[in-house]
């Protein structure tokens, strides 16, 4: 548990722009946040000697700086050379596609050989974890505000460490007989809910296992099915007789609601939702489905009827240990917005629609 808690520390201080030192058995590396970095923060992280950008191989293959090979790995690292004039602006314009069409990059950079390609490796994880884009500062040295192994990234990780916060009865629109059950990280904090529906009658209840959208579920987004496939889980729920929702904080396929927009804003440049990650410098989905297991198992079901069009999830939960008895489809919301993204999970990511 110390080790999960020192992950949260540094994940903490990451976030907040202060410099962070990664350990593994390569070596170890001080890194600070392009996206969290300030003049001052750069400055004082420099040293009187300019520190190295460090970026994932995908996107690092975007501006020709990594083997092509190495790019179809999102944790493969990049470290490019740091000369004068790669200041704050330009180190962000570089870790960020987005801003690719709009701000062309001055360049030439050139590569440097990566010395602790495993500590490079966590410290881009970290920044994943952190929910930022995984491109950092990088130096041998220096001093730090937190520090962290990167055997403690799998234990912050480990959904072991969730358990049941609190729960209550919550009727809403479409059942009186609900209760919330509310989930927490006790490394971190992080909260997922259980919104179990009807009750409980000794056959494996309907469940879904929801991704938070912020953007569909409570906007009405056009651009994805979430707000739709939502309403129609807690229906089928209702008909079904029984059910859980399971509610992951796990935004965008686990990349978190501002880089989901960044997926956004690259989608309108014409990339679909599996190259905008990639992009992005994530991989494919990020989410962890052993989660919604360790979540299944604390309520006491460990078989389920499983309401989706993605096999991955069915996978993910039987792996964890929850026999899936039965899939049950789950088609509805699209329209002339979400109809390429539809596709792209058809064709893409093995959506069954």
């Amino acid at each position: 548990m110390n080790a999960a808690r020192d992950a949260a520390r540094a994940i903490d201080a990451l976030k907040r722009g202060w410099p962070v030192a990664v350990a593994t058995d390569d070596g170890r590396v001080v890194v600070l946040a392009i996206e969290t970095a300030n003049d001052v923060s750069l400055a004082s992280f420099d040293a009187g000697q300019p520190a190295d950008v460090l970026l994932s191989a995908a996107r690092a293959a975007t501006l020709n700086l990594a083997n092509q090979r190495e790019a179809a790995s999102p944790a493969c690292p990049a470290v490019i050379e740091r000369v004068p004039w790669l200041d704050l602006p330009t180190a962000v314009a570089l870790a960020d596609p987005v801003r690719d069409m709009a701000t062309p990059l001055k360049g030439p950079f050139r590569a440097r050989g990566v010395t602790a390609p495993a500590a490079c490796a966590a410290a881009l994880r970290l920044a994943r974890l952190a929910g930022l884009l995984p491109a950092l500062f990088v130096r041998a040295d220096g001093p730090v505000e937190a520090e962290v192994a990167a055997a403690a990234l799998d234990e912050y990780e480990d959904p072991a460490h969730l358990v049941i916060a609190s729960q209550a009865r919550l009727p809403v629109a479409v059942s009186e007989r609900a209760e919330i059950v509310a989930f927490r990280h006790v490394a971190d904090a992080a909260e997922h809910v259980a919104l179990i529906i009807g009750t409980p009658d000794g056959t494996p209840p309907l469940v879904r296992l929801h991704s938070e959208c912020l953007t569909g579920d409570v906007l009405g987004s056009l651009k994805c099915d979430c707000g739709p496939q939502l309403n129609g889980a807690l229906k089928a729920m209702t008909e079904a007789n029984w059910g859980i929702l399971l509610y992951l904080r796990q935004e965008g396929r686990g990349i978190g609601l501002i880089n989901k927009l960044r997926a956004y804003a690259l989608q309108d440049q014409g990339f679909d939702t599996v190259d905008a990650n990639l992009r992005l410098g994530f991989g494919v989905d990020e989410r962890d489905f052993r989660v919604a297991a360790r979540m299944l198992s604390l309520l006491g079901q460990v078989r389920v009827r499983l309401l989706t069009n993605n096999p991955q999830k069915v996978a993910g939960l039987e792996a964890a240990g929850i026999a899936v008895a039965e899939r049950v489809p789950h088609k509805m919301g699209e329209n002339p917005h979400n109809s390429a993204y539809l596709a792209t999970k058809r064709d893409r990511t093995g959506h069954v629609l």
